[in-house]
């Protein structure tokens, strides 16, 4: 029963995240599962949870997109997908952790108190599909597939409105792909299914509810939530890898 408890609360807390976010569910999640689900079971529940989110904001909500612009960002996170997955075992993962968390813990507060950072325009269609490529990695080393094209839409200055639907668009491709992969593979068994239940429960109102509060917020405070966001997200990497580094030294 405690384990149900656990589960359902990251799902709801990690619901409200996306939904006002488009990103984020699977670090929000893990945050609250990390201490008490086995990370294999976690995995799998909050790529479906993310999955389910995004498909219950697709379906509730009309989510106009710019196709010209999200193609080179799933083009570019379909190929690195895989390449995260092959690199899962290979990598030293808690280091990668590491470098990836401390970049956001550094770069994303100076972002906040730098109002008048300038608009980054370089790099066109071929620098959107390398940010998806980056995502596609990372979500196949650890589910975190919003990070990277979070941050560098971010960078770029896209309008709240068009840097939502990019994200929650390639998030829901990049984890459609990861949780079939995951089926291909076997990692989805029978046991799971309660668990699954409970999430795609516990995600369906708080998404909903926090979809409505983002319709309310201006482009500050988008901008603001997201590099908080980011910010903890790499605080949550740092927690989770740091202590398997210092262990290693000693």
């Amino acid at each position: 029963m405690s384990l149900y408890l656990i589960v359902a609360l990251g799902a709801v807390v990690a619901g409200f995240v996306q939904g006002l976010s488009g990103f984020a569910f699977s670090m929000v999640s893990m945050s609250i599962w990390a201490w008490t689900v086995d990370p294999k079971l976690a995995a799998v529940l909050a790529t479906f949870g993310g999955l389910t989110g995004q498909v219950i904001a697709a379906v509730t909500a009309r989510r106009a997109f710019d196709k010209a612009l999200l193609l080179p960002f799933i083009l570019g996170g379909l190929a690195g997908l895989p390449v995260g997955v092959w690199l899962l075992p290979r990598l030293d993962v808690p280091l990668f952790k590491t470098c990836l968390g401390g970049l956001l813990v550094i770069w994303c507060p100076l972002m906040l108190m730098a109002r008048n950072l300038p608009r980054i325009n370089v790099g066109g269609r071929v620098a959107d599909a390398v940010a998806g490529m980056l995502g596609g990695v990372c979500g196949g080393l650890g589910g975190f597939t919003g990070v990277i094209p979070t941050l560098w839409c971010t960078l770029r200055r896209l309008d709240k409105d068009v840097q939502r639907a990019v994200i929650q668009n390639f998030n829901l491709s990049m984890l459609a792909v990861a949780f079939a992969l995951y089926l291909g593979a076997g990692m989805v068994s029978v046991s799971m299914v309660p668990l699954l239940g409970i999430v795609a429960l516990a995600v369906l109102v708080p998404v909903l509810l926090g979809a409505r509060l983002y319709a309310g917020i201006s482009e500050t405070a988008f901008r603001q939530i997201v590099l908080g966001l980011l910010t903890l997200s790499g605080v949550a990497l740092l927690a989770s890898s740091l202590p398997v580094l210092f262990a290693r030294a000693a």
